[in-house]
């Protein structure tokens, strides 16, 4: 199977490397020259993943038009650019592995929707779970949800990319695996402000549980399975991001928790934090689902500056008492 990878950012070239680990070509489509130029003079990805050689067997391109001939392209488009991105891409009914978590800003749409809208023909799955990129890379012990309604499609994939020190465990629920990687980004948001703050690991430890109780609510009231959300692509995810520096969610939360301004912290940074443009259109779809998101709620407002960290603890913590569910 010919892997194509669609973003030479850290996460597409961590995924290259991984597809190409067992000296198959893979190759990798990015944006920026340099990058291109890093990759194919170096084998390195000087800019996005320092430090680390990569496999001879990866070649970098900045032209979509050379991955025409791949079995199954890695998507690792921002979320809010994969629309863009996709309708670039040259597709004949061929399997696109989606590995960028979020949900589309205006239109509340899955990763999986705009692909499917885009291209109708080609067999969609999504990639997701506790994956930090420079471990990846560095061939670290990883775990991951690999979802495609075509289980057959979704068990060649598996094979195709399994490594020793990369384990996809293969499902059917392309939703279930969607939501957890869209809504624990927002929710590491949540946890980085309690740390920037210094509001303790009680408070942490309560953030993640309440925000995992919106997360499957969520995602339920979407179609997915509670089942599918308490796994990797899930709690999983959540747990790795709402505590680790590394995350750049958190790490943004962390910043408004010192009292840092979103729009200030979001200028600086190089790489995106996707849970501050999945943050507004998850509370709007959640409201329109009829599903509680307190949480959500609190880090709209951080993020839109409608409320200082205090003030949303406050709010919180003075919510009317009710069972845990």
């Amino acid at each position: 199977m010919r892997i194509g990878v669609i973003g030479g950012g850290a996460w597409g070239t961590a995924l290259a490397q991984v597809a190409a680990s067992g000296g198959d070509p893979v190759q990798i489509w990015a944006r920026e020259h340099d990058v291109v130029a890093s990759i194919n003079r170096e084998h390195q990805n000087r800019l996005f993943l320092p430090d680390i050689m990569l496999s001879p067997a990866i070649t970098a391109t900045d032209s979509l038009a050379d991955l025409s001939n791949c079995d199954a392209l890695l998507i690792v488009a921002p979320a809010q650019h994969l629309r863009k991105v996709l309708n670039d891409t040259p597709v004949d009914a061929r399997a696109l592995v989606l590995c960028a978590k979020g949900i589309e800003n205006g239109t509340a749409a899955l990763m999986s929707e705009i692909a499917q809208s885009v291209h109708p023909r080609a067999s969609v799955a999504v990639l997701s779970g506790p994956s930090f990129a420079a471990e990846v890379a560095r061939g670290l012990p990883t775990a991951v949800t690999l979802a495609c309604a075509d289980k057959s499609v979704g068990r060649a994939l598996a094979e195709r990319l399994v490594r020793p020190h990369f384990r996809p465990y293969v499902s059917d629920d392309v939703v279930g695996a969607e939501i957890g990687g869209a809504v624990k980004n927002v929710l590491a948001i949540a946890c980085g402000v309690v740390a920037g703050a210094k509001l303790g690991e009680n408070a942490r430890a309560a953030l993640i549980a309440r925000g995992f109780a919106e997360m499957v609510r969520y995602g339920v009231a979407r179609g997915g399975s509670a089942e599918t959300l308490s796994g990797l692509s899930g709690l999983g995810d959540l747990v790795l991001t709402c505590s680790s520096v590394a995350s750049r969610n958190f790490s943004l939360g962390m910043g408004l928790g010192r009292g840092e301004s979103a729009e200030s912290l979001l200028s600086d940074r190089a790489s995106v934090a996707e849970g501050a443009f999945t943050a507004p259109v998850l509370a709007i779809s959640a409201k329109q689902l009829g599903v509680a998101m307190p949480v959500v709620d609190a880090v709209c407002a951080l993020l839109s500056g409608e409320s200082k960290v205090d003030a949303v603890i406050a709010e919180l913590m003075s919510r009317p008492l009710t069972s845990e569910r």
